[in-house]
């Protein structure tokens, strides 16, 4: 998407603000007029859409009307610094309270103090701190429930949260029990148009997460992640993916476990590929290095495992990759939200989704009705597909490699759910719509093969359509155990190559019929079978 003159002039220009930006700030300071004292307020905008930009000028206006003094609470360092770098370009006067500071003797000197909020709370326990004077608390990042515990200390002062989701980390502790009401600001999709976010594209691969497991933080285990994600059949579907999509442009692939980023890595460097690993365990320097790197090289693969998903700010990535599956809405915001920065000549990038988030979340740009999320987190999140039910809406296609092998054959599409609910009207049993697809297959990999032995050989190429065929049919019956499938699909295939048998068995004799000779005395071959011929055994 191209941005207008009308987009260009509405943007900042120094520390002027966009229009959507100064639309936020009024309302903003409206509802801080009306409820000075006691009155906590929450501020909803989507990753990109510059909420830093926002609560630096109403710290600078708050302090400029109210002579009061403000604070800015953070969960990282790193979001710290860029927190203190934006309120000095807006020309406001503040001091970061790090590890490094113990006390405030220059407290009277500052209208703004920047925190990290485990350094602020372990100061203010010890007594060795005191906030004299701050009459207006922004919380960045707000979902993250640690900062509940400074509220305490602040229960005189108008608490402003601001985040790209308001859904708590923690759904025991819902946003609405510490927040009397919830602005919401411009949706993606109204950025996207006018040209302040780029648009995402989303490529979805369907992977079965049978396999994950669930924590008590309510999202999936690393360990069982690692085992998924580690395997080599979702290893080679993710080498598949980035090259279908993103081959030659600047990646970056987010995972739930530093193993499997470092398999990322292994699988991607052992292809010839320049990748970096990069986790929470590197270095500041090395960190710095290779963000350094990823910066200038236009088609660098980085691997990366929670570190960049907030804090992260390089509008040249071109492709995320969800190398992994998530029930965060927040998590999947600001993984895909890294790739929506903006740039002269970039006003798209691509999603791969390796996980089924869009399945779960719907797109990335979607509508989002964030005020029934404040008001009912619950029920939205009951309200969640569950992985049983999105596996349920996948749709088997034939990759062309496999589809080219079955050139003889038209057609192979086969939909066992239509014969399912055709054969049960007509009274029939159900299982005949599992026989006839074996019927199909049979036949697909008889016209396509010259002897049996190619036939089964062609049989294995459809395993996973088989698989996806039994799992249908089980949905249709009411019998999707893991130990009934697994014994169906054992029987499919023991039946398709049976029939594979009897097909090349049949073929056999005909030409045996053929080549004899009319004056040569034929015997009748009572048990119906070729001497030597390996099918007898089946």
């Amino acid at each position: 998407m191209t941005i207008n003159n009308i987009d260009i002039q509405e943007k900042k220009v120094g520390k002027e603000l966009y229009g959507y930006q100064q639309d936020a700030i009024d309302k903003i300071f409206e509802k801080l007029e009306s409820n000075p004292e006691k009155y906590n307020l929450l501020y909803q905008l989507p990753t990109g859409g510059g909420k830093t930009v926002i609560f630096s000028e109403i710290a600078k206006r708050y302090i400029r009307e109210s002579n009061k003094k403000v604070l800015i609470l953070t969960h990282r360092i790193e979001l710290c610094g860029q927190t203190s770098n934006m309120l000095n370009e807006f020309g406001v006067k503040n001091k970061v309270i790090n590890q490094k500071v113990k006390n405030l003797p220059d407290q009277e000197d500052f209208m703004c103090f920047v925190a990290m909020v485990e350094t602020l709370n372990n100061r203010l326990h010890d007594e060795k701190l005191e906030m004299e004077q701050v009459g207006l608390v922004i919380i960045d990042e707000a979902h993250y429930n640690s900062f509940r515990k400074l509220f305490q200390f602040f229960d005189k002062a108008v608490i402003l949260g601001v985040t790209a989701t308001p859904l708590s980390s923690n759904v025991k502790l819902p946003m609405k029990d510490n927040y009397k009401e919830l602005i919401v600001g411009h949706s993606i999709a109204s950025l996207i148009e006018k040209g302040f976010l780029s648009k995402a594209t989303t490529y979805n691969y369907d992977v079965n997460l049978g396999s994950l497991k669930v924590g008590i933080d309510g999202d999936y285990t690393v360990s069982s992640s690692d085992q998924l994600y580690g395997n080599y059949l979702m290893q080679e579907k993710l080498m598949t993916a980035y090259e279908e999509v993103s081959k030659g442009k600047k990646t970056l692939i987010f995972n739930n476990g530093i193993n499997t980023s470092r398999a990322v890595y292994m699988l991607f460097a052992n292809a010839g590929y320049d990748i970096r690993h990069l986790d929470n365990t590197n270095s500041e320097q090395e960190r710095r290095d290779i963000l350094h790197w990823f910066k200038h090289k236009p088609d660098a693969i980085l691997t990366s495992v929670g570190i960049l998903t907030t804090g992260f700010d390089e509008p040249t990535v071109e492709t995320i990759i969800l190398n992994r599956a998530t029930k965060s809405l927040t998590l999947y915001h600001q993984m895909i939200g890294r790739g929506s920065r903006i740039l002269p000549g970039k006003s798209s990038f691509s999603v791969v989704d390796l996980g089924n988030n869009a399945h779960r979340f719907g797109l990335w740009d979607s509508y989002v009705n964030w005020q029934d999320i404040f008001r009912s987190p619950d029920l939205y999140l009951l309200n969640l597909a569950n992985d049983a039910a999105i596996e349920r809406q996948f749709k088997y296609n034939m990759p062309a490699e496999i589809r080219a092998r079955f050139a003889k054959s038209e057609p192979l599409e086969y939909d066992i759910k239509d014969e399912y609910n055709l054969v049960t009207a007509q009274g029939l049993r159900p299982k005949i719509a599992i026989e006839k697809s074996i019927e199909q297959h049979a036949k697909i990999c008889f016209e396509n093969s010259d002897n049996f032995y190619d036939a089964t050989e062609l049989s294995k190429l459809l395993e996973d359509e088989i698989e996806y065929r039994v799992k249908r049919f089980t949905y249709c019956i009411c019998k999707s155990t893991d130990n009934y499938i697994r014994w169906l699909k054992e029987d499919y295939a023991r039946k398709l190559i049976h029939i594979l048998g009897r097909k090349f068995l049949s073929l056999d004799q005909e030409e045996s019929a053929q080549n004899i000779q009319p004056e040569e005395e034929v015997k009748e071959n009572t048990s119906d079978q070729i001497p030597n011929n390996p099918l007898n055994n089946i």
